[in-house]
Parts: structure tokens; sequence; C-alpha cells
């Protein structure tokens, strides 16, 4: 009897590690992909013997600009098509400047991530494959080995909300076995983003780590919020569970699954603001002045930005709007919201009180283009100080990395 359930138990424990070890195994004498080569062309491959049309989609293309019903847009990058031999289906990109680059494949018309690429990164509500060609920008969003920071995933009671919600901080490298205080940025993501988006998709803990190491930025730390006043946290980070996330750019009759739990907030998210800020300079060593406190974001978030700075002209020396979703529409009085009231009154009394930097950045095809252009012919009009930067591309991930490598630097100086 014992050597029956002594056997028993030993075909249990080699059944468990073989299902165990599966994942572990399975991609031995995989192909390889994606391949970078000494020239900086990429190689992708796919292993689909069946597919009768294999393509590759990913921000290294050309890109297409896509409108939604609600007259939204956004540049979505392009195809490219593989060519199979022998059930491998394969494609090579021309030399790839340096840059973080996404993509996935498209097979019989159905998106599917690369199964020989393990590294992917969420945005909204899709995932891609990712993958970093060395050099300039590129260095920059790698690890290098430098003093590395700390990422930490906190919650925080905002009474002016009415709930808990979840925040991510970046500790620079030395905090936890320092005593010193450090100036605050304040990290703010655009629509359809939330507290994960800016540390992954924006790299913004290597960019912090490599920047300070290269005595270009100041140590600092960098408070991400999650920007959505009636959520309380990312996708699957609260007590609803692995719930499908809505897509906020989808119009009527797209087919998104608005399943998202959406809770009822008290006040608007630019007002409940200085919740976030009395959180961190309860629970950190931080200066707690206006020349040390930074705030700037990415389309929703850089008019977050713009709208908190202007409702608390005292709380910010350093404003950053990066393809900010500006203003300008109506400047008039909105009863409706008391961010949208008395709007020239209060830039004028935030501008009298002379913040240190206000920077805006945008690409030359971004579709908030021309939304940023007005609002800088209002600031013009009232001669109120700002620097501004331009360059190629849209509204893209790629320009707001390259515009938080830019402004970091400038600040606390």
């Amino acid at each position: 009897m014992k050597k029956r359930i002594l056997l028993a138990a030993t075909m249990l424990l080699f059944v468990t590690a073989t299902f165990a070890q599966e994942a572990l195994f399975s991609g031995r004498g995989a192909i390889v992909s994606p391949e970078i080569h000494p020239d900086n062309s990429v190689t992708f491959r796919l292993r689909a013997p069946k597919a009768v049309k294999v393509q590759v989609t990913g921000d290294f293309l050309p890109t297409q600009n896509i409108k939604f019903d609600n007259g939204m847009s956004y540049d979505a990058p392009g195809t490219a098509d593989l060519v199979e031999k022998n059930g491998v289906w394969e494609y090579t990109t021309a030399p790839l400047a340096s840059e973080l680059y996404s993509y996935s494949f498209v097979v019989d018309g159905l998106t599917v991530r690369d199964p020989s690429n393990i590294y992917m990164i969420r945005d909204v509500v899709s995932t891609t494959n990712v993958f970093i060609i060395k050099g300039n920008p590129g260095d920059l969003y790698s690890v290098q080995n430098v003093p590395h920071g700390t990422i930490a995933r906190r919650w925080y009671n905002s009474p002016t909300l009415g709930f808990e919600r979840r925040i991510t901080i970046y500790t620079p490298p030395g905090y936890e076995s320092g005593n010193k205080s450090y100036p605050v940025l304040y990290l703010l993501h655009g629509a359809g983003g939330d507290e994960e988006a800016w540390i992954s998709l924006g790299r913004t803990a290597q960019i912090l780590d490599n920047l300070i190491a290269q005595g270009k930025a100041k140590p600092m730390l960098v408070v991400m919020p999650n920007g959505n006043a009636g959520q309380k946290s990312a996708p699957g980070e609260d007590e609803y569970g692995l719930i499908t996330p809505n897509n906020p750019f989808a119009g009527g009759g797209s087919g998104a699954r608005n399943t998202q739990v959406k809770f009822e907030p008290k006040s608007s998210y630019e007002l409940a603001f200085p919740d976030i800020v009395k959180f961190i300079e309860s629970n950190y060593r931080v200066i707690k002045k206006k020349s040390a406190r930074a705030i700037s974001g990415l389309s929703m978030g850089g008019g977050h930005s713009l709208n908190i700075s202007k409702e608390f002209p005292d709380m910010f020396d350093y404003i950053g709007l990066f393809s900010a979703a500006t203003i300008t529409f109506d400047m008039g009085d909105r009863q409706d919201n008391p961010i949208y009231q008395n709007i020239p009154a209060k830039l004028k009394t935030q501008f009298a009180k002379n913040p240190k930097l206000y920077w805006i950045a945008i690409g030359k095809t971004d579709f908030l283009y021309n939304a940023n252009v007005e609002y800088r012919k209002l600031l013009d009009e009232h001669g109120y100080k700002y620097q501004y930067f331009e360059n190629e591309g849209g509204h893209i991930w790629r320009n707001w990395r390259i515009y938080l490598s830019m402004f970091a630097p400038m600040l606390f100086n």
C-alpha cells in the first residue's frame, strides 16, 4: 500500500513538474524575432504554415491617420507584408534610427503578438511587443549600469473625489539611504491612460536614472497619478478584478465593451489635485515650495496641467504641456464646470506670479496642433512668457518620451 501511495505521489509530482516546465522549455529551438542586425535593420519572423496572409504593423512604418466618429483622430502605424518560406513568414526593415519601437502581427486579419518576443507593453486597451534600437535616444530608454531609483505603487485617500486611489511614484537613487529632501515632478498621462502609462510606455524610470547619472537632471521624485476621476486605479488593480477596460476613443457602434468600472467622483480631477500633493508632502521627504514643484502631462494630461496650474497659481513654478488638449475652444464662462470659468482672469493671475518655466511642445502633424497654435496666440496677445518646441510626428509616445527627456533637465535649476 505504501509503495502504491509513493508511486502515485511520484507520478503526480512528475506531471505537475512537466506542466510547470512546459512554458519554460516550449521556446527551445524557436525562431528568432525580432532579430536586430548590425546595421540596425530588423527581421521579424512568425511560424504560421496555414496562414494565407501575414503582416507586421508597428511604429517604425509610415503612419496613417485614423479618424473616429466622434471627431477625434490619431496616427496609426502602417503595415508591411511578410513573405512565407517553409511555413515561416519573414520581413526585414530598412536600417532603423535609434528608438523604442512597438509592433504586432496581423494574421489573416487577426492582430496577434509575436510569440518569440516576451517583451510587451499595454497601451490603453491593447498590448504590443517592443524592442529598442541602441544609440540616441534608445540608450536613454534602456537600463544602464548606473544607480537606480525605486518605483512604488501606493494608495492615497482623495477626500475631494470621495475614495481611495492608486498612484505610481519614482524616488531617485539614494532616497532610501539618505535624509535629503527633493523636488517633485507631477507627470500626467493622456486619455485612456492610467498610473501605469508613463512608467511603462514613457520609460520614466530609465530616463530619470540615466539623466540623473549623467548630471543632466536634478534628482527628483516623479509622481504619476491616475488622471481619470472616475477610476480608482489601472484596470485589474482594484477590488473589481480583471475587468475589460473600455476604449475611450471609440465612437458609438464601435463594438468596444464599456465594462470599465466607474465611480462617481464628488469633484473634478483638477480641483482634487491638492489631495495628491498633500499625500506626497505628508509621506515623502520633499521640498514644500512652489519652486520645487513641477507639473506636466501629455494630451489630456497636458490639459490637466494647464488647468491645475492656473487653478492653483501658487503651487507650481514649472509647467509642461506635451501635445496638450488646450482650452481655447471656449474662453468664456461655463457654468457647468468651474474649471472653465473666468479663464482669462485665472491665466492673468498665474502669469503675474512669474512661473519659472512654461514649456509647450507638440509635433507638426499632431491633431491638436492647431489648438496649440490658438493657445499660443492667446498667450502672445497678453505677453505671457513661455518656451515652445516643435518637432516632426504626431500624437505618439515617441514624441512624449522626447519631451520628458528635454523637460526634466530644465527643472529646479
